[in-house]
């Protein structure tokens, strides 16, 4: 049974998120419209929206203002999304399926999708420099500084490289754990550091928030491992078992699907204990934490 507090998270934040896309995001009556459409079509009604709730908790924990939490998260879910546009695409990983429908390049065309996700990736920026996000202008840089370095090379598309070097390449556990840290691992930290820069929490005492965004990083990926090699793709949204099929090596490949499941459950501990130093504040996190390896899809 999913815990109380994180059924209510993921449901306020999914509503919040959804009111915030569609609000930012209005159809033009011009020759725009299908791409701002495509745009929506990605964006509103999917996915987990772990990110934005990651940096809301965060931001809630130091008292940061919620209407300036969700415009970051806002920033952080369009990077994300963007990256699964892309990802989808046939010169990429060719998907048919997400979140449970067809992928953009299917339900648009290749080019719209495209389109779609280069403004994503420049409207989460846009939204992050918007000074209705924070008044500071050096909080203001440093979320986009942060977002930035997540999301590039030495971030989220570096990983990205490195997965697809990793279907004709033989990689082992070091490489993937490097691999997924960047992949998936950089954007959630990002918004764990996000909801800090947020509060005003200065860089020194963020160590214990890296050490729990890090490990929860390694373990969703190792649950998405678990997932694609057993899970079942009406329920996961997503096509399954095809890190296999593209003779990928994963976690489960590497460590075996009990081995890495263990391996899991460690890190979502030891992410909980990076936490010791707060009280119920922090309870929502740690609820996130322990759905990582519980989830499904």
């Amino acid at each position: 049974m999913t815990d109380p507090i994180l059924s209510e998270g993921l449901s306020r934040i999914a509503e919040e998120i959804d009111g915030a896309f569609d609000a930012l995001l209005p159809v033009p009556d011009d020759a725009r419209a299908r791409l701002v459409e495509a745009m929506r079509y990605a964006s509103i009604g999917g996915g987990k929206r772990l990110r934005p709730l990651l940096l809301t908790a965060v931001a809630e924990m130091y008292g940061v203002v919620r209407e300036a939490a969700i415009r970051a998260a806002i920033a952080i879910e369009s990077i994300h999304v963007y990256s699964l546009i892309h990802d989808d695409l046939p010169c990429m990983d060719d998907d048919a399926l997400r979140h449970g429908k067809p992928t953009l390049h299917l339900a648009f065309d290749e080019a719209t999708a495209v389109l779609a996700g280069d403004s994503l990736h420049a409207f989460a920026f846009e939204v992050l420099a918007d000074a209705a996000t924070s008044a500071d202008p050096f909080v203001r840089i440093e979320l986009v500084q942060t977002l930035g370095h997540a999301s590039g090379a030495q971030g989220m598309a570096g990983g990205q490289m490195m997965d697809l070097v990793a279907e004709t390449s033989e990689f082992d556990l070091q490489t993937v754990t490097r691999l997924q840290q960047l992949k998936t691992g950089a954007l959630l930290g990002a918004a764990v550091e996000m909801g800090a820069i947020l509060g005003r929490l200065p860089p020194e005492g963020r160590g214990h928030l890296r050490g729990y965004a890090r490990d929860i990083g390694l373990a969703f990926q190792i649950a998405d491992d678990l997932i694609d090699h057993e899970g079942d793709a009406s329920v996961a949204g997503k096509a399954v078992g095809k890190d296999a099929e593209a003779g990928k090596e994963t976690f489960v490949s590497l460590l075996g699907a009990e081995r890495a499941r263990e391996q899991a459950r460690m890190l979502v501990e030891q992410a909980v204990g990076h936490l010791a130093q707060h009280g119920k504040e922090a309870d929502l996190l740690r609820a996130v934490a322990r759905y990582i390896i519980e989830r499904d899809h």
